[in-house]
């Protein structure tokens, strides 16, 4: 259980007695101190997370935008570029449309995030930032996540790059990261409890011999980053009380590691997010609308469009 002076479980940088905790505590209340009876209170919409037709259209347009931009890196992603060049890039390809780098100046457990993207190498699981002295080397599997502001709301997404020769090992782990995050989409129905997306991606990551990341969790987007609830990418109870209802916009994120789940912070940086136990992680990430007939991906790439693609892994279409 997190205590209440770390981290939140959620992933948003603040404090756990700052964030989750009062909700936590009411979700372990018996259900009558709660006042709503356990069950029938979980059919029920949930009120201020549909969004409105002009809402919809503002998250379609930053998702476009995002996956644009994401497109647009992906010929820098090679061996011997700086991460921090990469980072300047970034940044100057989505002021220069007019729009905003939400990374930069995102505060977080009283840091503020100095970066325009997170760049996450090797063992690094979230939360890298980029650097002038960090180079990406042949046999280097790095994760590019970016999120942009268009007309006030948010895309966000994530792409693992393998560079150059990668060992087998690292190769299957992107692989199974990319098709844990198609088996989440999948999941994505009206009617269905939140909790489903944990129930298809955890199940099918540990059969291929790697651990799912418990402590950083997908969450709702629009208008802010990060809004009132967590998409979590294990089993986890936590989720039973949200139902997928249209017009809900969220992200499905799932960091997959190659040994054990454990992850610590930077104590020096407070943001880099490492494995416990060195071994590789790799992620995927898409924002999602739920629609009637079950999620339309709003950060598709105009190349994954164009080929009718979710994912594009080393030259590999991922459906």
């Amino acid at each position: 259980m997190t205590e209440r002076n770390e981290l939140c479980w959620c992933g948003s940088g603040k404090k756990y007695k700052k964030c989750h905790l009062s909700s936590d505590e009411e979700k372990r209340a018996p259900p009558a101190q709660r006042g709503v009876p356990a069950r029938t209170s979980a059919k029920a919409p949930q009120k201020g997370r549909q969004k409105t037709p002009a809402q919809i259209d503002g998250m379609r347009r930053s998702g476009v935008f995002n996956g644009q931009l994401m497109d647009y890196i992906r010929r820098y992603v090679v061996a011997g570029a700086v991460t921090d060049d990469i980072n300047t890039l970034i940044h100057g390809y989505t002021v220069d449309h007019g729009h905003i780098p939400a990374c930069l100046g995102y505060r977080g457990n009283k840091r503020v995030f100095p970066k325009s993207c997170c760049i996450s190498r090797n063992n690094v699981v979230c939360h890298g930032i980029p650097s002038k002295s960090e180079l990406l080397s042949d046999g280097d599997i790095v994760n590019i996540d970016l999120t942009t502001i268009v007309d006030g709301f948010h895309g966000d997404s994530s792409e693992t790059f393998m560079i150059g020769a990668v060992d087998r090992n690292a190769r299957r782990l992107v692989g199974v990261a990319a098709r844990a995050l198609i088996a989440g989409i999948d999941a994505v129905r009206p009617g269905a409890h939140l909790r489903a997306i944990g129930e298809a991606i955890e199940p099918f990551v540990n059969a291929q011999g790697c651990s799912v990341v418990r402590q950083y969790t997908g969450h709702g987007i629009g208008a802010k980053f990060h809004e009132s609830f967590s998409v979590y990418h294990h089993i986890e109870p936590r989720g039973e009380d949200v139902i997928m209802m249209p017009g809900m916009t969220f992200t499905i994120e799932p960091m997959i590691n190659l040994g054990g789940f454990e992850v610590t912070t930077d104590r020096k940086d407070g943001w880099t997010v490492r494995t416990q136990d060195g071994s590789l992680s790799a992620q995927f990430e898409h924002t999602v609308l739920v629609t009637d007939g079950g999620a339309e991906v709003l950060t598709l790439t105009p190349s994954q469009r164009a080929a009718g693609v979710r994912l594009f892994v080393d030259g590999e279409a991922y459906r």
